[in-house]
């Protein structure tokens, strides 16, 4: 079985995308890297030169390097595709859950453009619910990231965190700053608590 199917990171056979990723390389976890941005630059370097310029391709092979950057920092549970409860409609790419923050969300987009705003709109979400949750923004786009950088600063962007360049400094300090939060799995969500809890038994009782 495929590493990326056996840990998750892929579900289903016949994955153009986890075929191409498996081509680059004979296996992630032998890929010798100074720090985790060296990482991403060796990946999508290498993937470049076999791309087609297939942009949904594109977006697929950056989260599975980040997904498979995560397991080789030990920095797990992580969580794909992955849905928040009370947060309707929303389908984060890569989420931890942490006992200091609750979620932390990383939105992965090989550029940016427009879609910075749904990133944005997602991190206001999941905040209405889990009010210290951490969102970024994580692109290769060091122009476009510069720019959201600055609307995050005038508070034209009010979700997100911060975004980070993949293959700078910044990747590697966020990846520091992540392992210093303790990760767990999230709590099962009991929707209603009450010590006071009125029921058809008691009723009966009653009588």
């Amino acid at each position: 079985m495929n590493k990326l199917n056996q840990l998750g990171i892929t579900v289903g056979k016949d994955n153009k995308a986890e075929v191409i990723f498996d081509s680059l390389f004979p296996s992630f976890l032998k890929v010798k890297y100074k720090n985790p941005s060296e990482y991403i630059k060796i990946y999508w370097d290498t993937f470049q030169n076999h791309s087609d310029g297939n942009n949904n391709l594109n977006g697929k092979i950056f989260e599975y390097i980040l997904a498979t950057l995560f397991v080789r920092e030990n920095i797990l549970p992580l969580y794909m595709s992955a849905k928040v409860a009370f947060v309707p409609n929303v389908i984060y790419d890569l989420m931890f859950y942490t006992a200091e923050r609750g979620p932390i969300c990383i939105s992965a987009k090989t550029s940016l453009r427009e879609r910075y705003k749904q990133a944005d709109l997602e991190a206001i979400a999941l905040k209405y619910v889990h009010r210290k949750a951490l969102s970024y923004l994580v692109t290769l786009e060091v122009n476009e990231a510069k720019s959201v950088k600055a609307k995050i600063k005038s508070g034209d962007v009010i979700g997100l965190d911060d975004v980070i360049v993949a293959t700078s400094s910044d990747f590697d300090d966020l990846i520091n700053e992540l392992k210093t939060f303790k990760f767990s799995e999230p709590p099962t969500v009991k929707v209603i608590e009450s010590n006071q809890i009125i029921t058809f038994e008691k009723v009966k009782l009653l009588k």
